[in-house]
């Protein structure tokens, strides 16, 4: 059952399509009870983590975020050209939406923005904001990109095309399987003669990326053991945090950051009657980030109904903002 209202405060409309948050308890004992003991990065993300991870992006040490901005800003005015006009923008997982202002700026008659997020308050009031600042329709859809997405036929004035934006190299958070089966769904939800935007990080010296994940400050490590102190004040788990580190390298063999949260001693996670025994050295694996070469790329979009049209990137070819399109 979905909830549509229209209109919102100031939101032409407002979709929930009520995404399932997890059970992160159940999700913690059945990853922990796994040979290789494992659990969704969704899981990083309450109040602190997200603080956290807002203080990674302004680390010396990772590049990506200003990377991207870099990419897109220098090339707006040929991407924007290569989209076209009368377009309207669905962007995923946005937020607090502040990427899309070039673009919403940038674009010859666009005439409509959604933003979609998993979390419906914070959705809301950044969306919201974002209508408030623009002269054309501002939606919101309240949903999980893992799961399939259907927009009403009638939410918004009528487009020539649906432009999808997705920037911060969240497809390298998927493994090549779910980034396929994303870019299938992404397509059904934006139809024929759609365009998708995104921003991808690319191959490059495994020194610059395992200094990116490892900075000296230690955010991502704090960012990283927050899990635990999440488990333990939410799961009141018995776990001692000192018995785990921060661990992320990167796998060449198949092109990815790991990351892990690494025992340094025999230990155990206890979470109600579950026990997890650790020796020194086994490890909780929490995210990965899986790195592209334009040719890597093209190849898994040519899975799926879309086709890579067009590659920008940056100077020394760290990051990518690739455009789609699905005809």
């Amino acid at each position: 059952m979905t909830d549509l209202t229209a209109p919102y405060g100031p939101l032409a409309y407002f979709l929930d399509l009520h995404p399932d948050l997890g059970d992160f308890r159940a999700d913690a004992i059945g990853g922990l009870s796994l040979d290789q003991k494992t659990i969704s990065p969704m899981y990083f993300y309450d109040e602190p983590g997200s603080k956290l991870f807002d203080r990674i992006t302004a680390c010396e040490e990772y590049y990506p975020t200003l990377t991207e901005k870099g990419v897109f800003l220098t090339n707006a005015t040929d991407i924007i050209s290569s989209i076209g006009a009368n377009t309207a923008i669905f962007e995923y997982g946005s937020g607090s939406s502040e990427k899309i202002e070039w673009l919403i700026n940038g674009l010859q008659d666009p005439v409509a923005y959604v933003a979609m997020d998993i979390s419906k308050d914070h959705l809301i009031e950044s969306a919201s904001m974002r209508a408030r600042a623009q002269k054309l329709p501002v939606a919101a859809v309240c949903a999980d990109f893992h799961a399939p997405i259907h927009l009403p036929s009638d939410i918004l004035p009528k487009q020539d095309q649906w432009l999808g934006f997705f920037p911060g190299s969240t497809l390298g958070n998927m493994r090549p399987e779910a980034a396929i089966a994303f870019l299938n769904r992404a397509s059904e939800t934006l139809g024929p003669d759609a365009k998708f935007l995104l921003g991808i990080d690319l191959e490059k010296d495994p020194a610059v990326l395992t200094a990116a994940y490892n900075d000296k400050e230690g955010v991502t490590a704090a960012f990283n053991l927050n899990l635990l102190r999440r488990m333990k004040r939410e799961l009141d788990a018995a776990l001692n945090i000192d018995d785990f580190e921060h661990y992320a390298f990167y796998n060449e063999d198949i092109c990815r950051i790991e990351m892990h949260l690494r025992a340094v001693r025999p230990t155990q996670i206890v979470i109600n009657d579950n026990a997890f025994d650790f020796q020194a050295g086994e490890t909780l694996h929490t995210e990965n980030s899986y790195k592209y070469s334009i040719p890597r790329l093209e190849s898994l979009v040519e899975s799926t109904p879309w086709r890579l049209e067009k590659a920008w990137t940056d100077p020394q070819n760290w990051f990518a903002a690739c455009l789609l399109s699905n005809n």
